[in-house]
């Protein structure tokens, strides 16, 4: 195995948003792993990003910023350029899910999960050059909606399709991917594989099972790397076929 193989990512700086647990942690500890600079965002837990930071190590550092806050995004992209000097990887990982719809909900929803990862695309494609990356995490729900009550939620991961190919469009001639990941039911602390909801969600899926955070994160690491030059405007659903 050569090291290029070993550490696609060497040189790179990354942003994972929201990233303090679950999912984002996954991502973030992955991107490092295969040799990139990594930068992450939380909202409201400091010990667990500084546990995230902690176990990265290098040249990563987290950053405390609320993704329904755009200026707080826009400055997080700023600070992650500045500190790593360079900006590579975005990965719009940040999101929220409420089980009702009172205005406040629908108003904070839609800024983290729909608002946030635009305002970071384009406050960071203006620092990528040749080979930036783009890579949003939606839900597999954003494409297809098989059970009631998650109307609010699965609007606002569908728009990240829209998103994503027209950013695709938009940046393609500068040599920068944009892609979307739709995660199905994977075993964080926000839905475990042992909660309430799960027998009914493991029915869902193909394969019978709960998806694991570092299945996610080993998608994102190949669409952040070489071996995914010619892969842009694409959504990859990774859901143990729940929308099969």
């Amino acid at each position: 195995m050569t090291a290029s193989s070993q550490s696609p990512l060497k040189g790179r700086a990354a942003l994972v948003t929201g990233a303090s647990r679950g999912i984002g942690a996954a991502i973030a500890k992955a991107l490092a792993a295969a040799g990139a600079d990594v930068a992450i965002t939380y909202s409201a837990s400091p010990d667990k990003a500084g546990q995230v930071v902690a176990e990265i190590g290098g040249k990563s550092f987290a950053i405390q910023a609320d993704s329904a806050d755009p200026k707080a995004v826009q400055a997080a992209v700023a600070e992650t350029a500045k500190r790593l000097g360079r900006f590579d990887i975005l990965v719009n990982n940040a999101g929220v899910a409420y089980g009702d719809d009172s205005l406040e909900n629908i108003e904070r929803m839609l800024a983290i999960n729909t608002r946030a990862p635009y305002v970071a695309a384009i406050a960071a494609a203006p620092l990528m050059g040749e080979g930036g990356r783009i890579i949003t995490i939606s839900s597999c729900l954003g494409e297809k909606v098989g059970f009631p009550g998650v109307t609010l939620y699965a609007m606002s991961k569908a728009a990240m399709t829209g998103m994503t190919r027209g950013l695709a469009r938009d940046l393609g001639q500068r040599g920068i991917t944009v892609n979307v990941v739709q995660p199905g039911p994977i075993d964080t602390d926000m839905n475990p594989a042992n909660g309430e909801n799960a027998p009914a969600m493991t029915a869902l899926t193909a394969l019978g099972r709960y998806g694991r955070p570092q299945e996610i994160a080993d998608t994102v690491v190949f669409l952040a790397s070489p071996a995914a030059s010619y892969v842009t405007g694409a959504q990859i659903t990774v859901d143990g076929g729940a929308n099969a």
